[in-house]
């Protein structure tokens, strides 16, 4: 076989495996969410506490800029994220007080909360850093397979349609 026609015959199956890996992705592969538990009741019942959590939240945001950055703004600010990590923390243990029905929720739902507990103590750590410094720092998360872990527990939110359960993006809340 000469070069012309090896080439050929290796863009035929290039083609090929193209159209089959697309076939396979569009028509077979399994749609469902890899973080979706069974207990659809569950995640609804999750999906009210962190509603009424996230207006709890809205409740107590400061939206101010702060510009002049004086020790007291920097108290203020570590006090604002304490007591909101306070908040998700009562959200967490009130969306984990009763667990899933099924195995596979059995299975995930520890370890999102493992990692959420693991983000509120990254908060808490970043408000103590505030006060300590006196400085206004940037807030540095904890990574999981090299991605940030807030990440990780929006996914699980989204995956559950419970999405006031994803970790707020904005530390004034």
């Amino acid at each position: 076989m000469n070069k012309r026609n090896l080439l050929r015959v290796l863009f035929a199956i290039g083609v090929a495996l193209f159209i089959t890996f697309w076939a396979w992705a569009l028509f077979f592969a399994s749609k469902e969410a890899v973080n979706r538990i069974g207990d659809r009741g569950w995640a609804e019942r999750a999906q009210g506490i962190c509603e009424q959590s996230r207006a709890d939240l809205e409740a107590i945001a400061d939206y101010r800029t702060i510009v002049d950055v004086s020790p007291e703004l920097i108290g203020e600010r570590a006090d604002l994220v304490d007591r909101s990590t306070d908040i998700l923390e009562a959200m967490l243990n009130a969306t984990v007080a009763v667990q899933p029905t099924d195995e596979k929720g059995l299975a995930i739902v520890p370890k999102w909360e493992t990692e959420y507990r693991t983000f509120l103590s990254d908060r808490h750590n970043y408000a103590t850093q505030l006060r300590d410094s006196g400085q206004n720092l940037a807030f540095y998360e904890t990574e999981v397979g090299g991605l940030p872990i807030s990440e990780r527990l929006e996914t699980f939110a989204g995956d559950n349609q419970m999405p006031a359960c994803a970790p707020p993006r904005d530390l004034s809340r």
